[in-house]
Order: C-alpha cells, then structure tokens, then sequence
C-alpha cells in the first residue's frame, strides 16, 4: 500500500471525526439556545433551534419533546380556529416521535391517552379512531392514565359508540365499572395526602411550603376526579337505571345463571342502583352465593336480611363481608353500611368506629366525615361539663365537617355550609376571652377527643 493512499485514507478519517464532532457541538449548542427560551416560556425564540434540534439530533435529548410539547400545546391555545388542527396534528407526530426515539422513557398510557384527547378535542379522525387511542392507552397501560379527563373521553366515546349501536350495553357497563374503579384509587391517593396534612394543621404545627403545594395540587386533582366521576355518571344515566337493569338482566338470567362474573356484575349493579326491591336481586344473590360464596354474596345477604328486619343477622353478614374483602374500596363500603346501621340504633360511639374504618380503606368518603360531625354535634349538650365545653363540641364537630370537603370536592359546599352552622353554635369571641388560658377542651362521653380552642 502507498504512502499517498495511506495519506488519503488517514484524511478521509480525521475529516469524518471533525465532523460528528463539529455536528455534536452545533446539537448542544443549538438545544442550549432552544432549552433557555423554553424555559422561560419564551417559545417564539424556542421554536426555530428547538426544531433545527428535533429534525438534525432527534436523538439528542429527551427534552426536545418535552419542550416541544409545551411549545405546541401553548401554540395550539393561542390559535386562530382555523390553524387549530393543523397544529393539533403537529402535537400528535411530535408525540410519536418521541417514544420513536425515546420509547423506555415514553408511558404508553400517557401517550396515547394524550392523542386521543387532542383529537377528541380538534375533531380529528371519527369517534372510532379516537376511541381506538384511549382504549390503547387503557387497555395496555391504565396505571398511566394519569389525565382524570382522558378517563371521562373514554367512557364518553363508548358510550357514545354504544348508542351507534356499534358496543353493547354490557360494554359500556364493564367499563365504568373499571373507570369508577380508577377514578376512586385516585381520589384515596390524593384524600389520604389531605387528610394527613390537614390533621397535622389542625393539631398547631405549621405546613412547610412544600407541604403547601403538596397540599394544594392534590386538592386541585381531587376535584378533577369529582368532576370526572359526576361526568360519568351523568353520562350513564338512564342506561344503568332500574327500568334498564332488570328487564336486561332477566332477560339474560337463565342463559348467564352459571357465569360467576355475570352474576357479580348483574348482583353489583343492581345494589349500587338500589334495584334490590325487585324480585330478580334474590335470584341473583341466590345463584351467586350457591356458585361462589364470597364476601359481595355476604354483602347482598346483609341487605336481604336488613329488607327483612333482621338487623342483627344483617350486620352478622356485612362483617363477614368485611373480613373477606379484599378490594379498598369495597371494604369501606361495607364499613360505611355498618356504620349507618348502627347510627340509626343509637349507638354512637361503635358507629364513629366503622365510619373511621371506611375511611381508612377510603379515606375520600367524605360523607363518612359529615356523619361523625352530625353525631358529634347531637350529643353537645350530653358531652360537656359546662356551658362552654358543651358549646366546644361544636368546634369538634366543624373540623369534621370542613375535612368532609377536602377530601371530596363534591361535597365542599354541602361541608362548608354544614360547618358553618356548626361554628355558629360553638363558643364566641367573647367567650373565649372570659375564659383565658384555655387552649383545648378534652370531650367526655362516647366522643372522648380534645379539640383546640381558636386564637383570638
């Protein structure tokens, strides 16, 4: 081999080396221009490095799509109606682009939740196509749909379907009852950081800022999932009423009487819809008890048994229920059920204990709340020692009422004006001045709780 054609070679190499290397320092130096404006929000001076990036270095940095994102979405609000779509359809392929190139750091469930939400909203492809999206997103990767209105679309898209005539009734059913399912694991993950929190403010220690927002952004996703759940419900609507439910299912009774998840969604509905008067209900808890004695057959043979006047064997079965349920927010139903019985009896104390046991499994039930400040504030003047510890009760009872409306949005105005009324009963100003060096009042009787007498 010749020294010139070593020479050339040589050449060749070290000019290909300059380069990719001249090529790596133009990608850094134009994504640090473009990330900089980004960040700031500046995205007119963003956009033009940001896609001379996405185009030349897709493979540079995760955060050309997470910029880009941005950058499409703020320009997709600003937009004039007619350049919506265009700029909608933009999002969608930036999207995919980025689990092209980045796929172990795309969730599937946000992605394609995602898209179908942006064409569900730009009017882009038919329903089918936009359903088709959504249901990827649920069907391949539900922990990550993490949008509480990706959820709403789809279940408003299969319905929608159904009444196409192109899903079935049981469809739409078994959905929203995975939805329902989603929407309220939600909602304890956030209720749980509130009610932690509020507890911790309501004992005198002071929030750190971070605790603040933490507090804050879970009370604004809590009520997002409010939204979403009476969203959903209103959309079913008459589809999942009683004059729906029982001739549907007795229609399919003899042919379904042997198929156990049949008969637990058929028994499931009817109770939550309170068809339970209805003679086909038995049929239903009978077969199913019969096929697979679990603790929903004890849950239904408690309510038979309290239609009966059989209180005593109806709370024998709801506990039985309980202690055989495995699923949250089952169990705190039962509990919350328990507890109601028990109310109506009299018995305070016992039912406080079960409305806080459903609250532990499900701590956005906020109406297991609203009871306990209900029986607190009925027992005022049985549970103090003077007339200020009896007016105190009602200090007790506010602070029941008020976390009633944190931990579920849906309830924050029948909560706020409950607790209200309750403050309005509790000691004065005045009263709390003329009995100085009182900062907590300890409750006797069956309420046995210490509340903090308010600052001046």
């Amino acid at each position: 081999m010749n020294t010139k054609f070593l020479f050339t070679i040589a050449a060749g190499l070290a000019l290909s080396t300059s380069s990719i290397s001249a090529q790596a320092t133009d990608c850094a130096t134009t994504a640090s221009i473009a990330y900089e404006h980004a960040k700031v929000k500046n995205y007119q001076a963003a956009e033009e490095p940001l896609w001379k990036v996405r185009k030349e270095c897709p493979t540079y940095s995760l955060a050309t799509y997470q910029f880009g994102e941005k950058l499409l979405k703020d320009k997709l609000k600003k937009a004039a109606a007619a350049d919506k779509k265009t700029i909608a359809n933009e999002l969608i392929t930036l999207l995919k682009e980025r689990f092209q190139y980045f796929p172990s750091k795309t969730k599937i469930g946000n992605m394609h939740g995602t898209i179908g939400q942006i064409m569900f909203d730009n009017k882009i492809g038919t329903i089918d196509t936009q359903y088709a999206e959504l249901d990827k997103a649920w069907t391949e990767d539900k922990d990550n749909v993490s949008n509480p209105k990706n959820v709403y679309t789809y279940f408003y898209l299969l319905v929608e379907l159904h009444e196409k005539g192109k899903r079935e009734l049981q469809d739409v059913f078994d959905l929203y009852d995975g939805v329902i399912e989603k929407i309220e694991d939600e909602e304890s993950k956030k209720a749980k950081i509130i009610a932690e929190l509020t507890e911790k403010e309501e004992s005198g220690t002071a929030l750190s800022s971070k605790e603040k927002k933490k507090l804050s952004r879970s009370g604004k996703i809590l009520s997002n999932y409010s939204k979403v759940k009476a969203g959903v419900n209103q959309k079913l609507g008459e589809l999942a009423d009683c004059k729906n439910l029982i001739p549907l299912y007795t229609g399919q009774f003899e042919a379904k009487k042997t198929d156990i998840n049949w008969l637990k969604g058929a028994a499931s509905r009817m109770s939550s819809k309170e068809c339970t008067d209805d003679p086909l209900f038995f049929k239903l808890v009978e077969a199913l008890h019969k096929a697979d004695p679990s603790a929903k057959t004890a849950y239904y043979l408690g309510i038979l048994a309290l239609k009966d006047k059989k209180t005593s064997v109806g709370l024998k079965y709801f506990n039985q229920s309980a202690e055989l349920e495995t699923k949250s927010s089952d169990k705190a139903k039962v509990y919350f059920r328990i507890a109601e019985v028990l109310k109506k009896q009299g018995s305070k104390g016992k039912a406080r204990g079960y409305y806080r046991k459903a609250l532990k499994y499900r701590p956005s039930m906020g109406t297991a709340y609203l009871r306990i400040a209900s029986m607190i504030a009925s027992s005022a003047n049985n549970c103090g020692t003077d007339v200020f510890s009896k007016r105190a009760v009602y200090w007790l009872a506010e602070n029941y009422a008020r976390r009633a409306g944190k931990v579920d949005p849906s309830l924050k105005s029948t909560a706020s004006k409950t607790a209200a009324n309750y403050k309005a009963k509790a000691p004065s100003k005045t009263d709390i001045f003329n009995n100085p060096g009182v900062s907590s009042v300890s409750i006797g009787c069956w309420i046995g709780e210490t509340v903090r007498v308010p600052k001046l």
